[in-house]
């Protein structure tokens, strides 16, 4: 059986003030440094052979933290779990490019959301062929993660409205198939635990 973990990076300053981020470089902030040293202690409950990271700077200072804590190897970059891409909104909050644009997928620049199912479809494939039978924990950014759940549940999880938090981890294993073991939208080590699908 293979285990994909997906986690979300710690918090930002634009994730505060709920700005679009898209592929643009924006730091962890204070709060999302404390969030992955909390969550890295929950996640070092299970056992995880390897830590892959998007290439972006939040993703890769989260996974560093989690490689670190767990004693785990350095992560490796897979640009398939890239956030998607918003084009000239990056940086607008949402009110501003709500007003400007009808759906995300109108702004100049940014990746479809067919594009993105499609990239989601990618990594499950690569994670197949390429990690089957290892436990792998993902670092990687909101609208992906959803996007893969989306995949994985037949767009059930996550429910139209729900925030994946920062420093939340789903849980999704193959076997045969791929089906949804747990996920929770609350950042990890400070909420409930995992709810079981």
């Amino acid at each position: 059986m293979t285990e994909l973990g997906l986690f979300r990076h710690g918090q930002t300053d634009w994730n505060i003030d709920l700005r679009l981020q898209g592929t643009a470089e924006v730091p962890l902030n204070q709060t999302g440094i404390e969030q992955v040293t909390r969550a890295a202690k929950v996640l070092a409950e299970r056992s995880w052979d390897v830590i892959l990271s998007s290439p972006l700077g939040r993703a890769k200072q989260s996974a560093e933290i989690i490689q670190q804590s767990l004693g785990l190897p350095k992560s490796k970059i897979e640009p398939l779990l890239l956030e998607r891409a918003f084009g000239i909104g990056e940086g607008m909050d949402y009110k501003t490019w709500q007003e400007q644009f009808a759906h995300l997928d109108d702004i100049p620049g940014a990746e479809s959301a067919s594009s993105v199912a499609e990239r989601s479809r990618k990594l499950l494939e690569f994670m197949e062929r390429e990690y089957q039978g290892a436990k792998v924990l993902a670092v990687s950014h909101g609208a992906l993660i959803r996007f893969v759940l989306n995949q994985v549940t037949d767009g059930e999880i996550p429910p139209k409205g729900e925030r994946l938090q920062n420093a939340s981890l789903h849980l999704i294993r193959h076997q045969g198939s791929w089906e949804l073991e747990a996920w929770a939208p609350e950042p990890l080590g400070q909420s409930d635990p995992l709810t079981e699908d």
